[in-house]
């Protein structure tokens, strides 16, 4: 079980870090060869591609997850999923086709939308064959599946940029290009390595069981999938794409500094299944690795404050770096929020505790929204991350305070602890050092110092930390 685990999580990483790898440069290269008004109204456009299929999802992806893990039929589960992702997928496509009335201002948008979308369409029907293979455990395939678009698109862009090639009509052929690849080559793998056929089937009684049991988790993907981008569209919509530009470039550094939760994540759901079936587990592991993903979290954010101005302005031309100062400081303060909802979260999710996941979704999403809605007009890129701060502030702590297990109880505790150490490090540490990398330095040593003193990092943590791998 431990070699397995420890297999999955480095397979994991590795897809993780070559996807982030070539999202980073692909990014970059848009950033630079696009002036702010092109790069904001391509995100834009990618935004509302993005939030539509994430709805459309219906959030049967983790119910799958679950079922395939629970040792349901492997062959129904994915003939009615690839059913649901046919038929909603090419139902959306033709809505968006009727679309082009609404967008009669915004002509390059529209195309945008709808060209990108054709490729995102095609990513959207690969999604069972991925959440079937994540549920069966072979996160290795999965990896296989999840890097060919990435690699395929940002080798291209990187050649173009080379050659001086990089404009829109270019991007959509290279978008269109790796999403259709990705489908082929997931089609391919699971034939080859899993077995089980793909063959869509609409079962009337099958396919409404489906949706019940995503029925709660639906109503937190419509949530979370506004969450996640409401205020992309707001600050597209009414502030200006230049704006969007400076935000979704300091917002992507930000996902992308969620990295090592991405590699734990996807493991979680199947992991806790099994976890919670076994009525002698110890409670005590879960409090460590909590523990754990705190101080991973604090010390991202920390990373992320000390290298941002000297970094991001040296590789933009000053474009992005200082000005998303405030901006970045504010959102790498939800990292640790983040990782604590996300393992809440995945608790819950096994525990079938959904109508609760999704009232706190609820609250969330309003809380952003009218965040958005105050902040955004008076303080524009930093008003939306103060929103976006406060609803994950309230995601935590809501989650925290809805536990059950006793040794979980300290968890904000926890993140209060981890985020004060990184906080006092970093603010320390540039006032004793004007020059960045001294100061990065520095801050890294406080950090360690500071998180033994305050209990965060003790002298058996490898141990017990050994005995979790064996789960």
């Amino acid at each position: 079980m431990k070699k397995k685990l420890v297999q999955n999580l480095s397979a994991n990483t590795l897809q993780l870090v070559i996807n982030q790898l070539f999202g980073v440069l692909m990014f970059y290269v848009l950033s630079v060869n696009l002036d702010k008004d092109s790069f904001g109204i391509l995100n834009l456009a990618l935004t509302i591609i993005f939030t539509a299929f994430n709805i459309l999802s219906f959030g049967i992806e983790q119910t799958v997850i679950k079922k395939v893990a629970n040792g349901d039929n492997v062959r129904s589960v994915i003939s009615i999923y690839a059913f649901h992702v046919i038929f909603t997928g090419f139902l959306f496509y033709g809505i968006l086709l009727l679309a082009k009335f609404f967008f009669t201002e915004q002509i390059l948008l529209y195309q945008l939308i709808l060209c990108i979308g054709a490729g995102k369409l095609m990513i959207f029907f690969s999604t069972p064959l991925k959440q079937v293979t994540a549920g069966m455990e072979k996160f290795k395939l999965l990896a296989y599946m999840l890097v060919v678009s990435n690699f395929v698109r940002g080798s291209a862009l990187i050649t173009l940029s080379a050659m001086h090639l990089i404009n829109i009509n270019n991007i959509i052929s290279v978008f269109i290009a790796g999403d259709t690849l990705e489908l082929a080559f997931s089609v391919y793998l699971f034939n080859k390595y899993v077995g089980v056929p793909i063959s869509p089937r609409w079962n009337k009684n099958e396919y409404a069981l489906l949706l019940r049991q995503s029925l709660p988790q639906m109503g937190v993907v419509l949530i979370t999938s506004a969450l996640a981008r409401f205020d992309w569209l707001f600050i597209g919509f009414i502030v200006s794409a230049v704006k969007l530009a400076e935000y979704s470039f300091a917002y992507k550094v930000f996902e992308i500094s969620l990295l090592p939760l991405l590699a734990i994540a996807p493991m979680l759901i199947p992991r806790f299944t099994k976890l919670f079936k076994n009525a002698n587990y110890m409670p005590a592991n879960l409090a460590l690795v909590i523990r754990i993903e705190m101080v991973i979290a604090a010390f991202t954010g920390l990373l992320l404050n000390m290298c941002w101005n000297p970094v991001v302005d040296l590789f933009t031309g000053g474009k992005y770096g200082l000005v998303n100062t405030n901006t970045i400081f504010l959102l790498s303060l939800c990292l640790p929020l983040i990782y604590l909802t996300n393992f809440f979260w995945t608790i819950y999710f096994v525990q079938n505790r959904l109508k609760m996941i999704l009232r706190i979704s609820m609250i969330a999403f309003g809380i952003n929204v009218i965040g958005d809605l105050v902040l955004i007009p008076i303080l524009k890129n930093e008003g939306a991350a103060i929103a976006f701060l406060a609803s994950c502030l309230a995601q935590a702590v809501l989650y925290a305070l809805k536990n059950n297990i006793d040794e979980l109880y300290s968890s904000l505790f926890t993140v209060v602890k981890c985020i004060v150490c990184a906080l006092a490090s970093g603010l320390l540490a540039k006032q004793l050092f004007p020059n960045p990398l001294p100061a990065l330095v520095t801050s890294i040593i406080f950090y360690l110092l500071s998180l033994i003193l305050a209990g965060q990092l003790k002298l058996d943590d490898r141990q017990n930390f050994r005995k979790i791998l064996n789960w």
